[in-house]
């Protein structure tokens, strides 16, 4: 694996760090882009869950993947541009049934994943 294709792969685990790392601790932060402001307790949990736990998860198993071997890691890799290409292909779902008036988040947010997808992707 290449020096880029490494920096790329930290990218991304970086990325997924930092969005768990704030969905753990600042839970009401990530519905608020998309203005959610009142939040209940368990509405906080799930954002916990799917953007805390998830984003340290990947983060993490992105960084055993750098010395994993072969097979391994480029099925880590697999997952986890699947997984940004399905978020990314939900946000265009969203984006053609509600029509949002504004590029940012979420015309942002599906760039955003199919350009971590392209990153991540084994070659």
């Amino acid at each position: 694996m290449g020096s880029l294709d490494s920096f790329l792969v930290w990218g991304v685990a970086v990325f997924f760090f930092g969005m768990g790392l704030v969905g753990l601790v600042r839970p009401r932060f990530i519905p608020a882009m998309f203005g959610l402001h009142e939040t209940t307790a368990e509405a906080r949990s799930e954002v916990r869950a799917v953007y805390g736990g998830f984003g340290v998860m990947i983060a993490l198993a992105l960084a055993w993947s750098r010395g994993a071997e072969g097979g391994e890691a480029r099925g880590v890799r697999f997952a986890v541009a699947a997984a940004l290409v399905g978020m990314a292909g939900g946000r265009l779902v969203g984006f053609t049934a509600e029509r949002p008036r504004s590029f940012y988040p979420v015309v942002f947010f599906l760039f955003v994943e199919l350009a971590l997808a392209l990153a991540v992707a084994p070659r």
